[in-house]
């Protein structure tokens, strides 16, 4: 039995006719960004995703229906913030029975795009191992539902707030390929550099995508295809990581924790960079957009798209 998906009918004739699509997360725009920079980052998404040739299908869960493809007025609603919680894919059976509204994290987002049959995600960075977490065992689910669906994820790597090597290993360790989109260095959110190497590099959307054919026919998840933070936007990696060192210390002393921790330490780099983190935010998601968008088209070229469930177009 497949749950109750409202697909667009823009995204379900981009899917019946073999027209590449991209998933985009509505919890960056509900919770990521502050307003009006979130709502203004979303439509941007979009429309580089639509420059490249494919279509964009932002995903989220309102009033219980779980919704691939976003209409202007409901992005607005997911980006004005009131009363929209955050789900990864363990939330949205509890939001679809209680009738609720959330956006969508990028476990959240790749389980419904793999259901609706959309087979590459654009992020900003992903979730990951908490710094700490030998004490704490705070380690996002993003990484196991990476490595379990077959739906490619581009982002520029994992947020700076994260213990990067940790999160590196781990995801060697659930057996997700990690490619560099011409890079060969895993990308630090902000920053461009982290000097953690990267084993596999790609130089065109053509190798990317055959990169993500190959590792679906094999049934592995992801892949997980990073590339940096457009160079004009990055932030100095040895000064952001003193001021992010500086916003733990306080955060432990303040007893934050869990979830609250990250949202934390995003608004506070924000605070000591003087919104140039937000800037760095919402050019790295709109650069990643158009790559997903660009790897989406030649996925569509090289092999059939899979059958997708029967979607129950939106009443709009």
């Amino acid at each position: 039995m497949s749950p109750d998906l409202v697909v667009s009918r823009e995204v379900t004739a981009a899917l019946n006719s073999g027209t590449g699509v991209v998933a985009l997360e509505s919890s960056v725009i509900a919770h990521g960004l502050p307003a009006p920079v979130n709502r203004e980052a979303a439509l941007e998404m979009e429309q580089a995703v639509r420059a490249a040739g494919a279509v964009p299908a932002m995903i989220g869960v309102i009033d219980g229906s779980i919704r691939v493809g976003l209409s202007a007025s409901e992005i607005d609603r997911f980006s004005r913030g009131e009363g929209i919680s955050k789900a990864g894919a363990r939330d949205v059976p509890f939001l679809a029975a209680a009738k609720g509204t959330a956006g969508t994290t990028v476990s959240g987002t790749i389980r419904i795009a793999a259901l609706a049959g959309i087979r590459i995600m654009a992020t900003g960075g992903i979730g990951g191992v908490h710094r700490g977490a030998e004490n704490t065992f705070d380690v996002s689910a993003d990484l196991r539902e990476i490595s379990r669906t077959s739906v490619a994820v581009v982002s520029s790597g994992a947020k700076s707030v994260l213990d990067l090597p940790k999160t590196l290993e781990m995801l060697e360790s659930l057996g997700v390929p990690v490619v560099g989109f011409r890079t060969g260095e895993f990308p630090a959110f902000y920053s461009a550099r982290s000097g953690l190497h990267l084993e596999h590099r790609v130089e065109t959307p053509i190798e990317a995508a055959a990169v993500v054919r190959e590792s679906h026919a094999l049934g592995l998840g992801g892949p997980l295809i990073v590339q940096p933070v457009p160079e004009d936007k990055g932030l100095d990696p040895a000064w952001l990581e003193e001021t992010i060192s500086e916003a733990l210390l306080y955060a432990e002393r303040e007893g934050i924790r869990g979830n609250a921790v990250t949202p934390f330490l995003l608004r506070a780099v924000a605070e000591a960079t003087g919104g140039a983190s937000i800037e760095a935010n919402r050019a790295l998601l709109i650069a990643n957009a158009r790559t997903a968008a660009e790897i989406a088209v030649k996925m569509a070229a090289i092999s059939p798209p899979p059958a997708p469930p029967p979607p129950r177009p939106a009443p709009r």
